[in-house]
This record gives C-alpha cells, sequence and structure tokens, in this order.
C-alpha cells in the first residue's frame, strides 16, 4: 500500500487529506495489514498449547432444559393468575 492508494480512498470517501494525515493514515493501514496476516497465519484447526495441540472448535451439544410455568413463575418476584406482574410503564 502507498500513498496513491490513500489518496484513492479518500477520493471514494469523498474527504480531503493533508499530506500528513496521508501519512499517519498509510502508517495505520500498514499496521492493521500486518495484523491481518498474522491472524491468516494461524492455523485455524489447531492451536499449540503447553499442553500439546488443542483443537479450538467444539462440538454443538443439544442438552434438554426443562422449563416450567411454575418454575418461571416461582422465580418471578410477582405473579398472579398464572401471569407475571410487572412494572406499569408509560
Amino acid at each position: 500500500m502507498d500513498i496513491k492508494d490513500v489518496e484513492n480512498l479518500a477520493a471514494l470517501s469523498r474527504i480531503e487529506l493533508g499530506e500528513d494525515e496521508k501519512r499517519e493514515i498509510l502508517s495505520d493501514m500498514d499496521s492493521i495489514l500486518g495484523y491481518v496476516k498474522q491472524i491468516e497465519a494461524v492455523e485455524v484447526d489447531d492451536v499449540k498449547t503447553d499442553y500439546g495441540m488443542v483443537n479450538v472448535w467444539r462440538e454443538d451439544k443439544i442438552e434438554p432444559c426443562e422449563f416450567s410455568q411454575d418454575l418461571i413463575t416461582g422465580q418471578f418476584p410477582s405473579a398472579q393468575d398464572n401471569f407475571l406482574k410487572v412494572k406499569k410503564i408509560l
């Protein structure tokens, strides 16, 4: 990336930049692109730890949750006739 790329981006964005701002943005963009290259270099499948290779992904597990009306109304501060009572909001 060079100054011409920054000028092109500024023109597309319809913003005016001074020479100092262009150099600063160029420096920031180089830092960002360098960080992206670092991230791209990381292997996603396995991550090396002190304990060896570990898969960073886990399979989703479906765990049944039991929600009953009595359980929910019992945890709510106020209920009446199987309805949850809340403050009136205007």
